[in-house]
């Protein structure tokens, strides 16, 4: 039987990867093996922690790795932190093979531990293009991976062509389409029930009179444009006037400098339609997300579920420069006007046919069973 490690580090991590993690505890073939590191053991993000246990998992070890302080040389440091803390991890644990996921910090740190232990790496959702720091993460950690669960066609034609054999790269899916397929097939839901089960701050709003979200994090490229950045976002949803669901930025570099932009915001502006939220279960927030007006921001949440739900997106900035994206988004600057704009024209235009870009919803499955029948190997056939 073999033994999977999967590392989750962050609130979205754990979303991309939970039906994986699923499946591969379902699987008669497969052992899973748990780790819940960084940000995801911190309060001041909403404890993801909390969230994967009451999902009924047990996490085989948990790894401390941040280091305190949301600027650039906190998150190189970390990073070290991370290689040397889940090196000690994976060598108690003794897995046949480490999941990698996506492009954060602790993503790289787990594909060097990984690598330098002689143990095979798989890569979710490698090939794809993003802004920032993460482009280079991403495709640092592709060079490091052995196996490759890719999200579409386009994602595998670009790691084909980054010299990785084509016999080990496989379309998949993204595993967070998995989720909002299980949240869309599984109809609405009290939207009010779920609001109540969380403590935000705020005045709680009355969800059923329509709703728009925002969820914007850090760009670490341009951290110290953070606080002006977050200050558009803000000075268009007063504008705007309408109830709004708005939720925590990540750890990343700047993400102190957005927090002190809400907080300033929350306690000086008279807005009694905002209610602030640190986190919620990933189905949770797919169902709040399904059933709302607009997201505005620069998740990829927008990117992927949003696309596959067909809920409208205004992408402000930079962060998603690049990614393949559906007919719901439409992009903006910084810039308060725009964002308004944006977002008015959303609200005319309604909802966004679905669109499989990222996904059917059935990646979990399929990675698991790939998992249980590839060649492990830790050469890399570079195929330039």
């Amino acid at each position: 039987m073999r033994k999977i490690c999967i590392v989750v580090t962050a609130r979205p991590s754990y979303s991309r990867i939970k039906t994986v993690l699923e499946s591969i505890r379902d699987h008669k073939d497969l052992e899973l093996q748990f780790v819940v590191g960084a940000s995801a053991l911190l309060e001041r993000y909403g404890p993801v922690i909390d969230v994967i246990k009451s999902d009924g998992f047990s996490p085989d070890a948990e790894v401390h790795v941040v280091l305190e302080g949301e600027i650039p040389v906190a998150a190189a440091k970390s990073t070290g932190i991370a290689v040397s803390e889940l090196a000690t991890t994976f060598n108690n644990l003794n897995p046949d093979i480490v999941v990698s996921v996506a492009d954060r910090y602790e993503t790289i740190a787990t594909a060097i531990a990984a690598s330098y232990m002689n143990i095979p790496v798989a890569h979710v959702q490698g090939g794809e293009i993003s802004g920032s720091i993460d482009e280079k993460v991403r495709h640092a950690v592709t060079k490091l991976s052995n196996v490759h669960f890719v999200s579409n066609k386009i994602a595998a034609e670009r790691v084909i062509r980054m010299g990785e054999v084509p016999e080990t790269v496989f379309v998949t899916g993204c595993p967070s389409i998995d989720l909002a397929s299980r949240v869309i097939n599984n109809g609405k839901s009290n939207l009010t029930h779920i609001l109540e089960k969380y403590s935000g701050v705020g005045q709680p709003i009355d969800l059923s009179k329509g709703y728009i979200m925002v969820l914007q994090h850090p760009v670490t490229t341009e951290y110290n444009d953070s606080l002006e950045q977050i200050r558009a976002t803000l000075q268009a949803i007063e504008e705007l006037g309408i109830p709004t669901l708005w939720f925590w930025p990540n750890v990343d570099a700047g993400s102190d400098l957005i927090s002190k932009g809400i907080r300033q915001f929350r306690e000086t502006k008279g807005v009694p339609f905002v209610y602030f939220l640190k986190n919620m279960s990933p189905e949770d927030f797919i169902t709040v997300l399904g059933s709302s007006k607009c997201l505005v921001g620069n998740s990829s949440v927008g990117i992927r579920e949003s696309s596959y739900i067909g809920v409208p997106t205004v992408n402000v900035g930079t962060r998603q420069s690049g990614r393949d994206r559906g007919p719901n988004i439409l992009d903006v600057r910084h810039d308060v006007k725009e964002i308004v704009s944006a977002v008015q024209q959303h609200l005319i235009n309604g909802q966004y046919p679905s669109s499989d870009l990222y996904g059917d919803g059935h990646a979990g499955e399929r990675i698991a069973d790939l998992l249980a029948e590839i060649p492990l190997d830790i050469d890399k056939k570079i195929a330039y």
